[in-house]
């Protein structure tokens, strides 16, 4: 489903689904004696959509393994965005549920499955990483959990879902979205009745997500892969990848393709032994080819839409710099050691950062940023991201070469 379709499911469907499962509950507990339920032994999680952000949720999930264990944590996720949690490996690949996103029909088909096999485990707490969205709230409720965590609006002027969960936080803006998922589960083993939750000292301090740990022989493979590609790592010389894509979901972040040709330009004339590759989505093959073809250079390989995403991680480990808009390859950078220069606009760093001890975050903190925020559901008014055209490309060169700096210093 295209981004506009959910959305316009989640408002229209989803206040009145939300409005009658509240109403239902309510009606519940006046015929029914409330008891505290025990400790969890049993943790879902549901985060449906954007792989970066399930990157951010490393901290989260070990928490949760902390709490009840490995075995017991479980992730309910969109089919396309599964990838990114089986090379984590922070939860069995048996636990990830997944759910089909290619039509409203299947999705239901297969939510209904999902909530089957969910209450067949006895899964007895959920945490809703969907920031306000009314989806994810209604799916927690269904699945029977006597724990619910999730964001609730309160008295603010914030996206109505309903009243479905047991322990409800308050949004905070202030504090990095990665120890905001901590916070979701730590609500878990505290008393329901406080609100708003979680009152508890604040802990800020955010690690590094896993290392992304592959084979030797998958190494020596992709290097024989990229050679008839005709990126020769062996010839040495700096290597620096391009991703000009930002995925549908936010067009908005996405930094001008002519400035990606102007930096590519730079680093081209400047650096006689550095190769550029150009990465992207399937669908931006042939506009990552266009963008090739314009520096008519046998130093440039286009890899968008070729390779899977595990694949793109071993690219990472094997290369020195990263340029992005801020989306999910900023994520997947931080789980390798590769330098990365991640582009923000419509949302902030300061929110949304990549938890890589090596990316550099570049900003250009125009007073309407961020502009995309949970305040209304991650769509933005904004038709012109100036935000994103305010970075020019000698900024990012600067960074560039610093990034390129620092890689020869650790190089054995």
């Amino acid at each position: 489903m295209k981004p506009e379709t959910i959305r316009k499911i989640d408002n229209w469907i989803g206040k009145a689904v939300c409005f009658h499962l509240t109403c239902l509950r309510r009606l519940a507990a006046i015929f029914s004696q409330v008891e505290a339920p025990p400790p969890p032994k049993k943790i879902l999680f549901i985060k449906l959509i954007e792989q970066g952000a399930t990157v951010l949720a490393g901290g989260a999930i070990q928490r949760a393994e902390a709490m009840v264990g490995r075995a017991n944590v479980f992730f309910l996720v969109f089919e396309e965005n599964k990838a990114i949690l089986e090379i984590m490996d922070l939860i069995p690949r048996e636990n990830i549920l997944s759910i089909r996103n290619e039509g409203f029909p299947s999705f239901l088909k297969d939510l209904l499955l999902r909530l089957i096999a969910i209450r067949r485990l006895q899964i007895d707490a959920v945490v809703d990483m969907e920031f306000f969205a009314r989806a994810s709230a209604i799916i927690a409720y269904l699945t029977g959990a006597k724990r619910r965590a999730g964001l609730h609006r309160f008295t603010g002027e914030l996206p109505y879902r309903g009243d479905l969960l047991t322990h409800r936080l308050l949004y905070n803006p202030y504090v990095h979205t990665a120890l905001a998922y901590r916070l979701l589960v730590e609500a878990l083993a505290l008393p329901a009745g406080q609100i708003p939750m979680p009152k508890i000292v604040l802990d800020s301090s955010v690690e590094s997500p896993p290392p992304f740990r592959s084979k030797p022989e998958e190494r020596d493979d992709f290097r024989r892969r990229l050679a008839r590609e005709g990126l020769d790592l062996e010839a040495g010389g700096p290597v620096i990848i391009l991703n000009p894509n930002a995925s549908d979901l936010l067009p908005l972040r996405k930094w001008p393709l002519e400035n990606f040709q102007a930096l590519g330009a730079s680093i081209l004339r400047d650096y006689n032994d550095a190769r550029l590759v150009v990465t992207g989505a399937p669908a931006e093959k042939e506009a990552a080819g266009e963008l090739c073809r314009r520096w008519a250079s046998p130093r440039v390989t286009n890899l968008a839409g070729k390779t899977t995403l595990r694949e793109l991680l071993i690219l990472y480990s094997l290369a020195d710099v990263l340029v992005t808009n801020d989306s999910g390859p900023a994520h997947f950078a931080s789980l390798t050691s590769i330098g990365s220069i991640v582009l923000y606009g419509p949302e902030t760093p300061k929110l949304f950062g990549a938890l890589g001890k090596r990316s550099r975050a570049i900003y250009a903190k125009l007073a309407c940023s961020p502009c995309v925020n949970v305040f209304n559901h991650r769509f933005s008014p904004c038709t012109d991201n100036l935000c994103m055209q305010a970075i020019v490309p000698e900024q990012v060169y600067a960074r560039v070469k610093e990034c390129l700096a620092a890689a020869e210093e650790i190089r054995p």
